[in-house]
């Protein structure tokens, strides 16, 4: 069915559903995963073009991403990661596409019309965008990371 899957994470409480999610079908389907965080910072955002260091946000994602890795890969997935830098849509779509993935799955926040419009939606811009196919499962909020942006209200 799927041989390969990108899986973006955010570095949230959103994560653990579609972690989860994408363990039990990678396994289910022999396929391989492809972890992904795109940091969108401004030290991310303008790392190359201004020579810059990686932040210590950067390096909290990577250490994140890794560690998200390795958790699928001690349940018997031949994982690999990523952490990019840009704007998300965009580089989880290029990535899904250079990575030669048959599958995006990602998590969702399930905001609705008038939230999307105000805050954006990831998942919705790559579902619209993508030429590979988008799973799409609802996260649920928890805890947020130290210095993380608080959520939005409700």
């Amino acid at each position: 069915m799927f041989r390969k899957i990108l899986l973006p994470v955010e570095h949230s409480a959103y994560d653990v559903a579609i972690v989860e999610y994408v363990r039990d079908l990678a396994k289910s389907c022999g396929a391989s995963v492809v972890v992904i965080h795109v940091a969108d910072g401004f030290a991310a955002r303008n790392l190359k073009e201004l020579a810059l260091r990686e932040s210590e946000e950067m390096r909290e994602d990577r250490e994140y991403v890794e560690q998200v890795a390795a958790q699928l890969a001690a349940a018997g997935i031949p994982t690999d990661c990523i952490l990019a830098g840009g704007e998300p849509s965009t580089e989880i779509r290029e990535a899904a596409e250079r990575e030669g993935c048959d599958l995006i799955a990602m998590a969702t926040h399930g905001h609705r019309f008038l939230k999307d419009l105000i805050y954006g939606s990831v998942a919705n811009e790559v579902r619209h965008a993508s030429r590979v196919p988008v799973l799409l499962v609802l996260g649920a909020p928890g805890p947020r990371r130290p210095g993380a942006p608080a959520p939005a209200a409700t």
